[in-house]
């Protein structure tokens, strides 16, 4: 075999979505802070279309670089990958990146508790893992400091009519809909319908009501729609649906860490929420990610709430995508048969 460029992947998912972690073969990108280097990342494009591009990617797969970290307190560094974005902060991908961590023997693993803190560009998020028999069962983030921005305002979308909408950032952006409202229990057979039509929303949330993030001016638009199940409590454990659209269209198989931590904040704005609760939401295929607020803060000048997201990961394999120089597609391609017509 020949190759001109070989990476190093491990493969993991976080409640089914897929988050794999290149360990070997690429270069820190040139940026004095996790987030410049991100932005580096986005802009020059190459690693993102050589491992998301088929024939090595796919709509369905996010990938993380590791890179050494900035800051002191920080064990390790990542920066996602997704599927159009690359984006603060990611709930499933720093599940799956801690777990690669540490079932991976890349940083040391303590049973049954492994504490170690991760920077994400966004920022620090704090990992707490219940470890045992050499394997991180659960792990526990710290997320971003998550608040909401808009709500209940109206949307108009092409085809819809106006939506009754809430906006709030989580890690990342978010425009929030009552599923139920649009005809969706939130069943798997729904999974092509809320994916078209969660990015037609994402895309008019972008254009109407834009996205401002008080302490990040490079962050403007909306990521993600989410189809917001209504929410059933049992003393102070909540539970509820969720389904998550990601551009260009597809569903997210897990619940979404950062649409937990947004949906947290906009449940704690209207007094619905409060630090003695606890947050389960459940994926299309039935995976579960469980939350809590830890405390208040701000961000800048809005109230924003601290939540702790905690899931499951499990590494799936050990890759090598390498390049033979004849390959007339050295940045892979995409059809819109699965990543979907703009």
């Amino acid at each position: 075999m020949r190759s001109s460029r070989t990476i190093h992947v491990i493969s993991a998912h976080a409640e089914g979505e897929v988050g794999d972690v290149i360990v070997g073969g690429v270069a820190p990108p040139p940026g004095a802070t996790v987030w410049e280097q991100s932005r580096w990342i986005g802009r020059d494009q190459s690693l993102r279309n050589f491992v998301l591009n088929e024939p090595r990617g796919g709509v369905f797969r996010h990938v993380n670089l590791l890179v050494p970290p900035k800051h002191p307190e920080a064990a390790a560094a990542f920066i996602i990958m997704e599927p159009e974005d690359t984006p603060p902060m990611s709930g499933s991908n720093s599940i799956c990146v801690s777990t690669v961590l540490l079932d991976g023997g890349i940083i040391p693993m303590q049973e049954p508790v492994t504490e170690f803190t991760l920077e994400a560009p966004g920022g620090l998020v704090r990992v707490r893992a219940e470890c045992r028999d050499g394997k991180a069962e659960r792990i526990f983030v710290q997320n971003l400091p998550s608040f909401a921005q808009k709500l209940s305002v109206p949307l108009e979308v092409e085809g819809l009519g106006t939506l009754t909408v809430d906006t709030a950032f989580g890690g990342d952006s978010f425009v929030m809909v009552d599923a139920a409202a649009l005809g969706f229990a939130l069943t798997a057979d729904e999974a092509h319908d809320i994916a078209t039509l969660g990015a037609r929303i994402t895309r008019a949330g972008t254009e109407a009501l834009g996205f401002h993030h008080p302490t990040n001016p490079d962050w403007t638009h909306f990521s993600f729609c989410l189809f917001a199940g209504p929410v059933t409590r049992q003393g102070n454990e909540m539970r509820a649906g969720s389904a998550v659209a990601i551009q260009p269209g597809k569903v997210d198989r897990s619940p979404t860490g950062t649409a937990l931590s947004a949906r947290m904040a906009v449940l704690h704005a209207r007094g619905q929420m409060g630090m003695e609760d606890r947050l389960t939401t459940v994926s299309l295929i039935g995976s579960t990610f469980t939350g809590r607020i830890l405390g208040t803060t701000t961000v800048g000048d809005i109230p924003a709430v601290l939540p702790e997201i905690s899931g499951r990961g499990w590494i799936t394999g050990i890759h090598q995508h390498m390049l033979d120089p004849s390959d007339p597609w050295p940045g892979g391609y995409r059809l819109s048969d699965t990543w979907g017509a703009r």
